[in-house]
């Protein structure tokens, strides 16, 4: 019998810091949570001194599964960052420092984001970033994790950067509401890549492309048909990560939002 999958909070859509995300997930009753590894305008560093054994230790005490570490920082440097530049030397410090966080924290998934710096705009871009992530990819199997990618690819190009890094340890990160953000078919684009499909997603929802406080399902996302068609293409996720936007402290919506990414695992 199939497990069904753990229900998730991202910890950077949450109030507080690292290790109240951590208490607020237990509260709301959360089985696991996605954390970043924060920096300039993100958030305190989760690997200073002393964080990542009181985040071990609060997870193990509330019984929340810690479950990736992300390196959202790279939005703001450039993942394809140019060959001996100050930013690529930059990109490699963090990409070391989200895998070896994600080590210590017994997170299986390290993942790095393809947005606003590091987003892929040509053949260039996708190049460089196919070889900065096949060399995080083989830092991540020497450490036993997988290392994931998220972007706002159409199907043709995300498949065609996953072939190119040809990592067994690489998966691309599946948004539900990314895709739409993009103008692109989220059911296309699972079709196109489910074999590269991390076992984590991000679930979230908006209207006409545009994020906002809609409650999962009520927005045009198709996140029921997202999960529906990963699910008969590659199995069902180890866990769905609610990434919608509760940093505003709204817990009755945040309590809703859970209910509903459950109903998911039931449908």
């Amino acid at each position: 019998m199939t497990a069904s999958p753990v229900v998730g909070l991202a910890g950077w859509r949450l109030p507080g810091d690292h290790v109240t995300a951590v208490a607020l997930a237990h509260r709301m009753g959360a089985e696991g949570l996605q954390l970043d590894l924060g920096g300039p305008n993100r958030g305190p560093w989760l690997d200073t001194a002393g964080t990542v054994d009181r985040i071990r230790d609060a997870g193990a005490r509330h019984g929340v599964r810690l479950l990736a570490v992300a390196g959202n920082t790279l939005n703001d440097i450039g993942l394809h960052a140019p060959v001996g530049s100050r930013d690529a030397l930059r990109v490699r410090r963090v990409l070391i420092r989200v895998l070896d966080t994600a080590l210590a924290l017994g997170a299986p998934l390290a993942f790095v984001p393809s947005f606003r710096r590091s987003a892929v705009h040509g053949p260039r871009d996708l190049e460089r970033t196919a070889v900065v992530l096949a060399w995080a990819a083989h830092e991540a199997q020497a450490r036993g994790l997988l290392l994931a990618n998220e972007n706002g690819l159409d199907p043709r190009h995300a498949r065609a950067l996953a072939e190119r890094v040809a990592a067994p340890a690489f998966r691309l990160l599946l948004d539900t509401y990314n895709p739409r953000v993009a103008g692109i078919d989220v059911l296309a684009l699972i079709e196109a890549t489910h074999e590269w499909i991390a076992p984590q997603i991000h679930l979230k929802d908006g209207t006409d492309g545009v994020v906002a406080r809609e409650l999962l399902g009520a927005g045009d996302g198709r996140v029921r048909a997202a999960v529906a068609a990963l699910a008969a293409r590659a199995g069902p996720p180890e866990a769905l990560v609610l990434e919608n936007d509760y940093r505003d402290g709204d817990l009755r919506r945040l309590a809703l939002d859970l209910a509903r990414a459950r109903a998911l695992t039931s449908s």
